[in-house]
C-alpha cells in the first residue's frame, strides 16, 4: 500500500490549501485501525511530523502549526485531509501521509510552496 498525496500548489502567506492522502488499496480495518499523521520534508532536512489523528478519533499538532492546521479522516473514502489556513512561507515542504508508525512505502508527496 501506498498513500497517494494530492492537493498542494503555489499560495501567498495567509492563504489556505487542502491537502488529500488516498490510502484506497488498504483494507478498511487497516485503514480505521491505524493512526494517520501528516509529515512534511524540506530539502537536506529530516522529515517532520506535522499532525496526527489516532485511531481513538484525536489530533495532535506540531506547535508551528497548531491553531492552522486540521487534520481529518474519511474512512469511507480511506482519506486522509489536512486542511491548511494562514499559510507562511515556513510551511513551504513536501508534505507526505503515512501511519504514525510509518509503516508504509512513502508516496511521492505533494509540494506545497507558500510565497511571501
Amino acid at each position: 500500500v501506498r498513500p497517494v498525496e494530492s492537493g498542494g500548489g503555489l499560495v501567498q502567506a495567509g492563504g489556505s490549501l487542502r491537502l488529500s492522502c488516498k490510502a484506497s488499496q488498504a483494507i478498511t480495518s487497516f485503514f480505521n485501525g491505524n493512526s494517520w499523521a501528516w509529515f512534511r520534508q524540506t530539502s537536506g532536512n529530516q522529515r517532520e511530523l506535522v499532525a496526527t489523528f489516532t485511531n481513538t478519533r484525536s489530533t495532535n499538532y506540531a506547535d508551528s502549526v497548531k491553531g492552522r492546521f486540521t487534520i481529518s479522516r474519511d474512512s469511507s473514502r480511506k482519506t486522509v485531509i489536512l486542511q491548511m489556513n494562514s499559510l507562511k512561507p515556513d510551511d513551504t515542504a513536501v508534505y507526505y501521509c503515512n501511519t504514525l508508525q510509518e509503516s508504509l512505502r512513502w508516496g511521492q508527496g505533494t509540494q506545497v510552496t507558500v510565497s511571501s
